[in-house]
């Protein structure tokens, strides 16, 4: 019973089921209900057509510098995956510029994943192949939640605590990887503080946090991108094969930075990302 009443104060918003537009918005933590917009953060559901589902999630953490949070590596991620049969969870994360920093931050991504876990059934979905996406800060988010995860507390009372936060695979857009030489510096402040210690810095630069339990990962980035340096992106792909986790890496000369899909709906002219994704997808069974 509690966990029925749980799920119900969790939900509070819902439209139409049509592909492309959002269905659900679901407040992460229960009892911040009645706080302001800025400090609730969400989950909003992205369904597929019933006749295209494949079971397969994506959890999407929008890029902005930690400061932000764009729509289009949001919502525009969304509307491009669910086509596909994927269903997508866009997560509204609490930023520094509110005045939260990494703690509350990394509680969101984690509480996102266990909660898409524990309810993988109402959404029709297998809860072994959740996935995790991220653009530029984001992308950092998403790789943090790949490095950080843990199992769960089997002992707690509260249903979602008790499942894991491992994605089963990452996406990683442009992605801010280090907070430490080559990392975007206004990321870093707003994610640790104007003056974080060399040890927090370590442990939030995620090439260094790799091990053989890091979810498989889909990378992309570009040559021309000029606020987040592609050393991000080759280092932690260098990490995942020191330690055996399987990756594609995709290192484009053309782009801007937080080009997203390149394209909007019915995304016609989308970046060549967009398709390399999709293939790697289906070699993983996500998508048909």
């Amino acid at each position: 019973m509690k966990r029925k009443i749980l799920f119900l104060l969790i939900v509070f918003i819902c439209w139409g089921a049509t592909t492309g537009q959002a269905q659900q918005v679901i407040r992460l933590w229960p009892d911040v209900a009645g706080a302001v917009d800025k400090d609730t953060p969400t989950l909003t559901v992205y369904l597929p057509d019933a006749d295209k589902a494949t079971g397969a999630a994506i959890i999407i953490c929008p890029g902005g510098a930690y400061r932000g949070l764009a729509k289009h590596e949001g919502e525009g991620y969304a509307q491009f995956l669910t086509p596909y049969g994927i269903t997508a969870f866009v997560l509204k994360y609490r930023l520094g510029s509110d005045g939260y920093k990494y703690k509350e931050i990394v509680a969101d991504v984690a509480r996102a994943m266990r909660l898409v876990r524990a309810n993988a059934q109402r959404w029709y979905l297998k809860p072994n192949a959740l996935g995790i996406m991220g653009s530029s800060a984001g992308g950092h988010l998403a790789s943090t939640l790949m490095t950080h995860f843990d199992a769960g507390d089997s002992t707690s009372n509260d249903y979602v605590e008790r499942a894991s936060s491992r994605p089963d695979f990452g996406i990683l857009c442009y992605p801010v990887i280090s907070m430490g030489d080559v990392t975007h510096k206004v990321s870093r402040e707003q994610f640790l503080g104007i003056a974080p210690s060399p040890k927090l810095i370590a442990l939030y630069s995620n090439e260094l946090q790799v091990t053989s339990s890091t979810p498989p990962c889909f990378l992309f980035h570009t040559y021309e991108d000029q606020a987040v340096s592609v050393e991000n992106s080759l280092n932690f792909a260098k990490a995942l094969q020191k330690n055996g986790v399987p990756f594609d890496l995709h290192i484009y000369e053309h782009g801007r930075h937080g080009l997203g899909v390149g394209d909007t709906a019915p995304f016609t002219n989308a970046h060549p990302w967009t398709r390399d994704l999709i293939v790697w997808l289906k070699g993983r069974a996500a998508i048909n």
